[in-house]
């Protein structure tokens, strides 16, 4: 019996020894290697997915996009884009990049604009040009930081810094407001003065 109990005695000394090592060897160990649990590769691989779910949105890009079709006057248009992406606003509304539109009147005439930026509405078939927006029709050559194309008004607004240059001269206005039913167009100057002018048909 006294055996017995002296071998108990000492499996549960050797033990208590064991585990004062092991606690011994843990507590010597380094913080940096404690920390130190995922491989560098595994690092990276980790970093890369994680920078790949933050440029998750680049996968809806479009490259060379071309929408065409006819107003609401039966007029001809067509915009296009280097780039363009799915607006996560409005899912009729498509964001560009490189922007270039033609549209073409039912008189023959037609009217060129580009811009940095703009958007296209796919529903309504209104569109926005943005940064850099250079336009030309006929002689006349014009200068904005902004044009919207209003489907169902029928207008063009340009606005931000607007300039035209033409055999006539050169002119500075707020907004211009080109109606594309009644080919009219009404510019307000920077002195806030409205100037009402015809556009002659050929």
């Amino acid at each position: 019996m006294d055996r017995k109990r002296k071998l108990r005695t000492y499996q549960t000394l050797f033990l208590l020894i064991g585990l004062g090592i092991i606690l011994l060897v843990y507590s010597k160990i380094d913080l940096p290697n404690k920390k130190k649990i995922i491989s560098s590769d595994l690092q990276k691989k980790i970093d890369s997915k994680i920078q790949s779910n933050k440029n998750s949105s680049d996968t809806n890009i479009f490259y060379n996009v071309e929408y065409s079709g006819f107003d609401l006057e039966g007029n001809r248009y067509k915009i296009s884009s280097n780039e363009a992406i799915n607006s996560s606003v409005d899912l009729n509304l498509v964001e560009m990049k490189g922007v270039f539109a033609v549209f073409i009147f039912k008189d023959g005439t037609k009217l060129d604009i580009s811009s940095e930026k703009g958007s296209y509405n796919n529903s309504t078939l209104d569109m926005e040009f943005r940064n850099d927006v250079k336009a030309v029709y006929e002689d006349s050559k014009l200068y904005a930081n902004k044009a919207e194309f209003l489907n169902s008004k029928n207008s063009l607004i340009i606005s931000n810094n607007v300039k035209v240059v033409d055999t006539r001269g050169t002119m500075n206005a707020d907004k211009l407001v080109f109606d594309i039913k009644k080919k009219s167009l009404n510019i307000t100057s920077d002195n806030n003065d409205v100037v009402k002018t015809k556009v002659n048909k050929k």
